[in-house]
């Protein structure tokens, strides 16, 4: 099962990162440079820009086109991490996008981060958490500013005949705040009914 979510998030992902140098702490580095491939590993660390990757291990390519590509995994049972700072008009909350999944690849070429297994993405407005998606693989693409996010396939049951529960996407999605300034229409108080009059020409109701 898979879900695009597009409009639900107004702002936009920090365009300038994906043109950033790639900065990197580790224990240890193993590079390959006929094959234009570094691997790190222990309690790696990789900035870009606003960008954020941290796991136990990172491998990282470049194309003959200059574009980086970032595999990073965590250690068993554990999660990669990864975080990432929004563009907002003047004087909003800063927004950041933040996600875990025990696999995070970064494809530099088309500027999009996919979270594999025991995947969530979260929104913050400030330090709030605004929306949050979990699933079995998300995927953000910071150009189109869309999420496709895939729940695990189903697994037949012990007894054999139908799929196991569990494995569904799962989505928090916070209403849009309105724009500053903007006031909501009062609300009309619906009129009370007052009695016809008819016209007459004596006072008092007599002739």
């Amino acid at each position: 099962m898979a879900a695009a979510l597009g409009g639900s998030v107004p702002a936009l992902a920090e365009k300038a990162d994906r043109n950033k140098p790639m900065n990197i702490e580790a224990d240890a580095l193993r590079h390959d440079d006929l094959k234009q491939t570094s691997v790190f590993t222990g309690r790696v660390v990789m900035t870009k820009g606003s960008i954020v990757l941290r796991g136990a291990r990172l491998e990282v390519r470049q194309d003959a086109q200059g574009f980086q590509f970032g595999t990073v995994s965590a250690e068993p049972g554990q999660r990669a991490f990864f975080r990432q700072r929004r563009d907002v008009a003047p004087g909003a909350p800063e927004e950041y996008i933040e996600g875990e999944g025990e696999v995070i690849e970064y494809d530099g070429r088309n500027d999009a981060v996919r979270f594999v297994r025991r995947a969530e993405l979260r929104r913050l407005r400030g330090t709030a958490v605004s929306d949050e998606i979990t699933g079995a693989v998300i995927v953000y693409n910071n150009l189109t500013d869309v999420f496709t996010v895939d729940g695990q396939k189903a697994a037949p049951n012990a007894a054999g005949d139908g799929p196991a529960p569990g494995g569904r996407v799962r989505a928090v999605l916070s209403p849009k705040e309105p724009p500053a300034g903007a006031a909501s229409a009062p609300v009309q108080e619906p009129a009370s009914a007052s009695p016809a009059l008819r016209p007459s020409s004596t006072l008092g109701g007599t002739r």
